[in-house]
């Protein structure tokens, strides 16, 4: 008897908890009233990022800036990936060398197809920023551990200037390369 009394604890227990777990997480929105009484849009927090920043998911009608692209998920909020490859191998001079340095790089974003179309529409310029800082590139950095994530890096904040200077936003979140060669 007292097995089954256990038994029966524990069951609704554990029942109440996913229903109080689910029941929560459905309420991952919420009006923040700011000063005077007025209303800001609903945020939502980003909990896959296991950062405490948040996305406004206000009306984006008129607005410039592109909305992060939503990925199906029932456990919680994710923001779905978007790749691009520059099609065409980028080639420049090392500084002060006969040395030649040759990348393919795509760019990923979280935002929606307009960062897409915006890398494709101002692709000349974006080659055009990264050979820059390709060959500013010396001998000497190509010896640092972290030189391939440094030279991403560069390559991504320019590349993202470039893009707001045409288009008011930049959107791309990270420069990969798909191949990298240095003779």
């Amino acid at each position: 008897m007292v097995a089954l009394a256990v038994l029966l604890a524990i069951t609704l227990v554990s029942g109440l908890t996913l229903f109080l777990y689910n029941y929560l997480q459905q309420g991952k929105t919420a009006d923040v009233e700011g000063p005077a009484g007025l209303s800001t849009p609903q945020l939502k927090v980003r909990p896959d990022d296991g950062e405490s920043k948040a996305v406004a998911s206000a009306d984006r009608k008129g607005a410039k800036e592109p909305a992060l692209v939503k990925k199906q998920s029932p456990e919680f909020t994710r923001f779905e990936y978007t790749y691009h490859e520059i099609q065409r191998p980028l080639l420049a001079n090392l500084t002060n060398s006969r040395k030649v340095m040759q990348v393919q790089i795509a760019i990923m974003t979280r935002y929606d197809d307009r960062v897409i179309v915006n890398v494709k529409k101002h692709e000349f310029a974006l080659r055009s920023v990264a050979l820059d800082v390709m060959r500013k590139i010396t001998e000497d950095e190509l010896s640092s551990p972290n030189f391939r994530k440094e030279l991403a890096e560069k390559i991504r904040k320019e590349a993202n200037a470039t893009l707001e200077k045409f288009e008011d936003f930049g959107g791309i979140e990270e420069v990969y390369f798909t191949s990298f060669v240095v003779q």
